[in-house]
């Protein structure tokens, strides 16, 4: 028995792993580093394009959920993000280039799969089929997914932070602390004053962008808004977004400052440091000039710039079943962010659920759907039953999962994961 996965991202390579560990043959197709995008760097299979932070770790948080919830279908990606985790304070961040080679090495050594370098133009007569070519699928790939699909794509542009040398950083200009002093000195954090915040601004709004074609639109998904776009809706927007300063003390003044810019690792070592929430689409020299107005960063050296890209997704509502099969031909699964989620557990959980349903359909059983009550389903029944006319990619989180009356969030939130462990045991023992 053989199943065809198309894509080697988060989403491909969990359906992949699911299969081949139930005894089942996967042919998996994934064009790069033959062919490459314009943000792919490297031919690792689920290479981590923007941040390399799976998101909170916090206990009851939606992220940390699904991470659960992820753990009990013994999810590749999470037990990878765990061997390969550096410090992250709250979040659950990764070495990014150890978190992909690892992954890389377990499907290329599992007997069960053999992966094709190359890219996949057509749509195959195989079935099952998987199809999570992701948010950014090839041109030709996607010309066939239109005419099978009778319809246009739906899109909205995503941006990644710039990333810079820890050596190239003044130190004594900034220093390390995770907000609230949650887990350790994980962060390097850059204060500004009142007036060099201003003048941050003011470069930010007026800097020169990186132009969109005619026959683009500027839609952006709001969780991860460019810098200077969060900047444009009102001259302390930044302080109440990425550069707050809430739950920081600067050690050199003992008072919060007037606004934060954060560093994050990016590599174990330490030796590489994203820019938080400073996606952004500006042109390189000016990424350069502006943000060198942050006083510790007047001397960056910066290794990797932010660059916009477009991020591809089908009409899910109208296209696809609860089980992420194709409405028009169930044999046809998708899985990750071209369904409509968005992040790379999201990503990742899809996947699971797109292998399993194959599965289920190689075997001659019936398709499943994850119960609401999970984060899994919750996800999935958002992508599958929204309104078609003003679809948006989600992340988890608790607005799209039953809700609870209670008066505390905090316990509203710890009733409603613990029902969704124990529902998402119950399904998994019944099957």
């Amino acid at each position: 028995m053989r199943v065809t996965v198309i894509g080697g991202g988060l989403a491909g390579i969990e359906s992949a792993y699911y299969l081949a560990n139930r005894g089942i043959e996967v042919i998996l197709y994934e064009m790069r580093p033959y062919v490459s995008t314009e943000i792919h760097k490297t031919g690792y299979l689920a290479e981590l394009v923007c941040s390399n932070s799976l998101k909170s770790n916090v206990p009851y948080d939606a992220s940390w959920l699904l991470k659960e919830e992820m753990r009990l279908l013994n999810s590749i990606v999470v037990e990878t993000a765990s061997v390969y985790s550096i410090p992250g304070g709250k979040s659950l961040v990764v070495d990014r280039e150890l978190f992909s080679m690892g992954i890389t090495e377990r499907l290329l050594t599992n007997k069960n799969v053999y992966v094709i370098r190359e890219e996949c133009k057509d749509i195959p007569d195989d079935r099952p089929l998987i199809i999570a070519t992701g948010p950014l699928t090839s041109e030709m790939f996607s010309n066939s997914l239109r005419e099978k699909l009778g319809e246009d794509f739906l899109y909205f542009y995503d941006a990644t932070s710039p990333v810079v040398t820890r050596e190239s950083i003044d130190e004594n200009e900034c220093f390390w602390a995770s907000r609230y002093n949650y887990g350790g000195a994980d962060y390097l954090n850059c204060p500004v004053d009142e007036d060099t915040y201003n003048s941050f601004y003011d470069a930010l709004v007026s800097a020169e962008t990186v132009p969109l074609q005619d026959f683009e639109k500027d839609i952006f998904y709001e969780a991860c808004l460019p810098v200077e776009e969060i900047a444009k809706r009102g001259r302390d927007a930044l302080r109440f977004g990425p550069f707050k300063p809430k739950g920081l003390i600067d050690p050199r003044t003992g008072k919060m400052p007037y606004a934060v810019l954060q560093l994050r690792r990016e590599d174990s070592e330490g030796r590489l440091l994203s820019l938080v929430g400073c996606q952004t689409r500006l042109r390189w020299k000016e990424q350069e000039r502006v943000f060198r107005i942050i006083p510790a960063l007047r001397n960056a050296e910066f290794v990797r710039f932010g660059v916009m890209h477009r991020n591809t997704f089908i009409n899910s509502p109208t296209l696809l079943s609860p089980s992420l099969s194709l409405k028009l031909e169930p044999g046809i699964f998708f899985a990750g962010q071209i369904t409509g989620v968005e992040g790379y557990l999201e990503s990742a959980a899809t996947g699971i659920v797109a292998g399993i349903n194959a599965y289920r359909l190689l075997i001659e059983k019936e398709l499943v759907v994850f119960p609401d009550e999970t984060a899994i389903g919750s996800l999935i029944r958002y992508i599958t039953t929204h309104s078609s006319e003003d679809f948006q990619p989600m992340g988890i989180n608790y607005g799209i999962m039953p809700e609870l009356k209670h008066p505390s969030r905090k316990e509203r939130r710890r009733i409603i994961a613990e029902m969704a462990i124990d529902s998402l045991r119950r399904f998994l023992n019944e099957l």
